[in-house]
This record gives C-alpha cells, structure tokens and sequence, in this order.
C-alpha cells in the first residue's frame, strides 16, 4: 500500500494548501514535458486540447475518473521548467481549484511540488488521496512501471487525511 505524503497546513484566514512532493531523476524540463506535453500527459492524467499560454484556457480530461468529461482550465501563470499555476473548473461538483506545481532542479534531480490551495479544508480529505493517486502515475508513467490502483488510495488514505484536516484547522 503506498504511503500519504501529503501535508495539510493554514495558509491564511480560512484559507489552507495541501502539499505533495514528489522526487525525480531527471532534468526539471523533462519533468516539465511530463506536466505540459499532451501526450504525456494522458499517460498519466489525461489528453489536454487548445492553446496552452498564461491566460489562456485548455481543456483536460481526466482519464482515470469514471464518466470523465472535458473540464475548462485556465493557465494563471506559466514560467516554463519552474511553475504552472492552473484554476481548474468543474472539478469536485463544480468548484474551482487553484493549483500550483513547482519544479526545482539540483544535481540531476528534480522536486515536483504540488499545491492545491483550499478555500473549505474538508476538501483535503477526499482530494488528498486522488492527487497522491495521481502523482504516483505521473511516476509511474515515467518509470515505465504499472499504474497504481485506486483501491489502494480510496479510502485506505482517509484516515490520514481526516487527520492532516484536523490538525489544521486546531492550528
């Protein structure tokens, strides 16, 4: 069973971040093809279709979630190889969630960090097991190893998640 890694923090007046981090062998610009390249991308997340550019919006479908439609995502900001801040609409009963994925590179190695900034920390609890599912087939789809299985996420993970909510909101 893979493990939760993921950190649920108060980020400012009812406001939080789930964190997750992931390590890669590899140049961050490769990473970052792995995160921008449609091709990749629906290896491990889904196809994405329009014209990628800050302020522009795309549309991604994510492969892996049952009955998945085309959801609207606007690109806030885009600094190739370093960070790709997203608003993804649509996304759990019709919310819009910001996201944020930073790169950085040291040694050959790249840290992906990625950040889901919550306006209701509840929403950790469900979301935390589906981001740590899929940044485990971003590595996957990159090691050229199997997918993960849901079921080893969903619910396995809840309880750490109901916990890293807690702990925040106490904080």
């Amino acid at each position: 069973m893979p493990q939760p890694t993921g950190k649920v923090t108060r980020s400012g007046a009812g406001t939080f971040e789930l964190e997750l981090t992931r390590t890669f062998d590899a140049p961050a610009a490769d990473v970052w093809a792995s995160l921008t390249d449609p091709e990749r991308t629906a290896e491990w997340i889904g196809p994405w279709r329009g014209r990628p550019g800050t302020g522009s919006t795309v549309e991604l479908r994510m492969s892996f979630e049952e009955g998945a439609d085309w959801s609207a995502v606007r690109i806030d900001e885009c600094n190739p190889t370093h960070l790709l801040r997203v608003t993804a609409s649509g996304a759990g009963q019709g919310e819009e969630w910001l996201l944020e994925t930073r790169l950085e590179e040291n040694d050959g190695q790249t840290v992906l960090t990625f950040v889901h900034f919550l306006d209701d920390v509840a929403t950790a609890e469900m979301s935390g097991p589906g981001w740590e599912h899929y940044l485990d087939l971003l590595v996957a789809s990159r090691a050229g190893v199997p997918r993960p299985e849901w079921d080893d996420y969903f619910p396995a993970q809840l309880e750490y998640y109901s916990e890293q909510v807690r702990r925040a909101s106490a904080g």
